[in-house]
């Protein structure tokens, strides 16, 4: 496994690489890594000869009040999980190499980006796109590997791919989960014990609403009660937004109908989760 902190020296072996005509898959990290982190890894490795990560917190996707100075960074245990996962390259870069000094040049996709997690965090998904496009641009993959938790990311992320003509293709993977429904995340780190506990009703929520549509509910508002009705029993719990949207455009729907998305965020304690489903009305 080879590390690279320089645009252009990982470049070098990119164009070794295509020479060869061989496939690459990447896998976009803020590092942290866990194992949902490792079956994109995995999944890029199955399907191409080479798989790139890129570990990088980036900066201009956070806002001035959330998490930035404290985001975990286990470099040594992150870079150790690669190497054990069959990474090939990982580029590492610097804050200053990725937005030198009088950096101005942003990527924005519109609408999109305004919506759930957009709403509540203005100015995230430009920072998202920005760095991805970047990085694209550094690692010209064959193959993009992306979770499903993450969603709206995803959407926005292959979208911005579309309107750009970016020559990869775009995988959306399953979200993996611990073993009582809990979606991972770098950020589960911040719980608390009993917060831990607490956190598990976002993938319960989720459940009964799969539950209910099973049985036949349709109307998208009395989903939406019942999965607030739900999460609110829990003190620690503080609702951002539970929204039932199309799954292209992210607009709301009235009606349940095949492919649509329940997508929540909640806070436990201080910590912001977000989960979500795609709801298959044969399930």
């Amino acid at each position: 496994m080879k590390i690279f902190n320089s645009p252009d020296r990982i470049s070098v072996e990119i164009n070794r690489i295509r020479l060869g005509k061989k496939r690459i898959g990447f896998v976009p990290t803020m590092g942290a890594l866990h194992a949902g982190h490792l079956s994109l890894i995995k999944q890029a490795a199955k399907e191409n000869n080479t798989v790139v990560v890129s570990i990088f917190v980036n900066p201009a996707q956070f806002g001035p009040k959330e998490d930035l100075k404290k985001y975990p960074r286990p470099i040594k245990k992150d870079l150790e999980l690669c190497r054990k996962a069959g990474v090939d390259f990982i580029f590492l870069p610097g804050n200053k190499i990725m937005y030198p000094q009088g950096y101005s040049t942003f990527v924005n996709v519109e609408g999109l980006n305004e919506v759930l997690c957009g709403s509540a965090r203005p100015g995230h998904f430009r920072g998202v796109t920005t760095v991805v496009a970047k990085l694209l641009n550094i690692v010209r993959p064959d193959a993009l590997y992306l979770g499903q938790k993450d969603a709206q990311q995803a959407l926005i992320i292959a979208r911005m791919v579309k309107d750009l003509n970016f020559p990869v293709k775009v995988k959306v993977m399953p979200t993996i989960r611990e073993n009582d429904g809990l979606a991972l995340s770098s950020r589960n780190a911040y719980l608390s014990k009993k917060e831990r506990n607490d956190a598990v009703v976002l993938s319960k929520a989720l459940l009964l609403a799969q539950t209910l549509i099973d049985n036949g509910q349709r109307q998208a508002n009395r989903i939406i009660t019942r999965i607030k009705q739900l999460i609110s029993k829990k003190r620690s719990a503080r609702i951002d937004y539970v929204s039932i949207v199309d799954l292209e455009n992210l607009m709301p729907l009235k009606k349940i109908k095949p492919g649509c998305l329940i997508a929540l965020a909640v806070k436990i304690g201080k910590t912001r989760l977000i989960d979500n489903i795609i709801i298959n009305e044969k399930a």
